[in-house]
């Protein structure tokens, strides 16, 4: 095994690099919050070739084939995973765009009772968050005539990349059974999935999740606002989708 580890660390230091030289974004903007933005080419780029570089150095039938297939393994790998990190950034971006905000991956945007838009995105998924006020009348699971324009606007973006699996999920306070709250979370998540998919044919999940996933305490009617919310993942491909009453 260990004539087998020279080759598959030469072709992760060949990751590294290939990494450092993949496309970007754009430059930073002049939002403080944005420097936490996070470059999802490199990474991506960086853990598919680690990992095509350690499949492809273990399952080569031939010793001597070992060697080039690690470093096979790890340009391809890191080929997908820079594809797929760009994507991501670039859907990011182009949504924020529409919607008229920047992409914010700033941990503490979503707490802020200011923010009732927030778009960011890791290496697995775009995240847009959706707060309860602008979004539905009380009691009701039906989106205002101005949030359903609001969300319109994402569609010619999604449309451009039509391998996105999107999933809608809705979130409530404490106030009331939990039932009664699954109930309405789900109706406001499909209600928003369905506004989505009116212009798409990309695959789009709803999934209520209560009073389950609270962004802070529900200790205070601004609190309370702030656990009020709808999100809309989008996903590269099925082995991104988590399950967000959990994750």
């Amino acid at each position: 095994m260990k004539k087998y580890i020279k080759p598959i660390i030469a072709s992760s230091v060949a990751v590294l690099m290939l990494s450092a030289c993949v496309p970007t974004t754009g430059g930073a903007t002049p939002n403080a919050q944005q420097g936490n933005s996070t470059n999802n080419t490199s990474t991506g780029a960086i853990v598919g070739g680690l990992l095509g570089a350690i499949v492809g150095g273990t399952t080569a039938d031939r010793s001597g084939t070992r060697g080039k297939r690690a470093v096979m393994g790890g340009a391809i790998g890191a080929a997908v995973g820079a594809a797929v990190g760009y994507s991501l950034d670039q859907q990011a971006k182009e949504v924020a765009q529409v919607l008229n905000t920047s992409v914010d991956n700033n941990p503490q945007a979503e707490q802020n009772s200011n923010n009732e838009l927030v778009v960011s995105n890791t290496d697995k998924f775009v995240k847009i968050m959706f707060r309860d006020p602008m979004m539905f009348r009380t009691n009701s699971s039906t989106p205002t005539p101005s949030a359903q324009a609001e969300i319109r606007q994402m569609i010619p973006v999604l449309q451009k990349y039509n391998n996105t699996i999107i999933q809608a999920v809705g979130h409530t306070d404490n106030r009331g059974s939990y039932q009664h709250n699954q109930r309405l979370s789900e109706a406001r998540a499909r209600s928003v999935g369905n506004t989505v998919h009116s212009g798409l044919k990309n695959p789009v999940y709803s999934k209520g999740c209560s009073y389950s996933k609270p962004i802070a305490p529900n200790t205070s009617a601004t609190n309370m606002a702030l656990n009020r919310r709808v999100e809309i993942y989008l996903y590269p491909n099925q082995a991104s989708v988590i399950d967000p009453c959990r994750n």
